[in-house]
């Protein structure tokens, strides 16, 4: 793998209650393409490639800046894989868009699709994505073999293209499926609660830097996650205590 080929990746929050937020993150997203309109395959897995979120997505993607917009088809039963294929391949960028998160990766992994999705990435394809989109394109989610009983949580593996573990828009619920998760990770593991609004840009060698707000970090030390400092974006560090 060649490092200046890989892109940074884009994980945005999203914000369910007021999406225009959104705009300027996706329009930094676009200015990184180096690309002007750049087209975007979009990847709705984690919806069931559901044509009206599709719809809905893809006119707030043209308004912040987008050219043209594919779906690239995979949930459906009859899909056409290999058209699928080549709309990702030949797009500026790769887009994951929300919904559920463990059932994207399902979709994903059932059709042979994650590893192709890894391959683009290493290849140079840049990705962006939004709320559950964004969680699968990190490392890991958790999730529960009984809703009722909290010890049943387990990690499931995500498509890893962002060496980062995160949640989005969480920060009513005071990020507990984040916390949860990193309460199974090994110490030392840093999860990002990502707020409506917010974003972090994962750099190749690692490397998150806080976009449109504070980004909330949790950190396991021995049998605690621990809160530590808000990542802030450039413009606003130094300006907290």
């Amino acid at each position: 793998m060649m490092i200046n080929r890989i892109k940074s990746v884009y994980l945005i929050a999203g914000s369910p209650r007021n999406r225009k937020k959104s705009a300027p993150l996706f329009q930094a997203v676009f200015r990184a393409s180096g690309t002007v309109s750049p087209s975007v395959a979009y990847v709705g897995a984690a919806s069931d490639d559901d044509a009206d979120f599709f719809s809905f997505i893809a006119e707030e993607l043209k308004a912040a800046g987008a050219g043209r917009i594919d779906h690239a088809l995979i949930a459906p039963e009859k899909s056409d894989l290999e058209g699928a294929r080549n709309m990702l391949k030949s797009a500026d960028i790769v887009f994951i868009s929300g919904g559920d998160v463990e059932r994207g990766m399902q979709v994903l992994t059932e059709k042979n699709m994650a590893a192709y999705l890894r391959q683009l990435y290493e290849a140079g394809k840049p990705f962006f994505g939004v709320s559950a989109g964004s969680i699968m394109l990190g490392r890991e989610w958790v999730r529960w073999r009984d809703p009722d009983d909290d010890a049943s949580a387990e990690i499931f593996m995500c498509l890893g293209i962002a060496p980062v573990i995160c949640d989005t828009h969480a920060e009513e619920d005071d990020w507990q499926e984040l916390k949860a998760l990193l309460a199974l990770e090994k110490d030392d593991v840093k999860g990002y609660g990502i707020p409506s609004g917010a974003a972090i840009k994962v750099f190749p060698d690692g490397k998150v830097e806080a976009l449109g707000g504070p980004v909330s970090q949790f950190i396991r030390h021995g049998r605690v996650v621990a809160k530590g400092p808000d990542l802030l974006p450039t413009g606003m560090r130094g300006l907290r205590a």
